[in-house]
């Protein structure tokens, strides 16, 4: 008797297609205003592998990775310090935004990322 559903662990291609497709209200909310070079003319990736990791945002240009936390990162919190630390020891700056803060300050979150580019705002 066959399996229809062999549930194998995704690979981490696989994972970030899915979590494009899956994206959070906040995170479509963010996309949208970074798509398309709309932010400082910087170019930005979504739900983008880097390492073992799946990061939300990156822009190459900057090293730059912007994360948005949620109220499951609040479960997850030495999870994510572990993470970052170990994207920054290679070389990546990350930038980590409330949910709430892109929903309810967008304005102020987009001003920050340019910052962290070296942008003027």
């Amino acid at each position: 008797m066959s399996q229809k559903h062999d549930h194998k662990p995704l690979s981490l291609r696989e994972r970030s297609k899915q979590l494009r497709r899956e994206m959070t209200g906040p995170e479509k909310t963010l996309w949208h205003e970074i798509r398309g070079r709309r932010l400082g003319g910087l170019k930005f990736r979504r739900q983008y592998p880097i390492e073992n990791f799946v990061v939300d945002f990156y822009c190459h240009e900057h090293k730059l990775i912007i994360e948005l936390d949620g109220d499951s990162h609040n479960e997850r919190f030495e999870y994510d310090r572990s993470r970052q630390i170990r994207l920054e020891k290679l070389g990546f700056r990350v930038e980590r935004f409330d949910n709430d803060e892109v929903l309810k300050e967008l304005d102020s979150v987009l001003d920050s990322i340019l910052r962290a580019c070296g942008k003027q705002t």
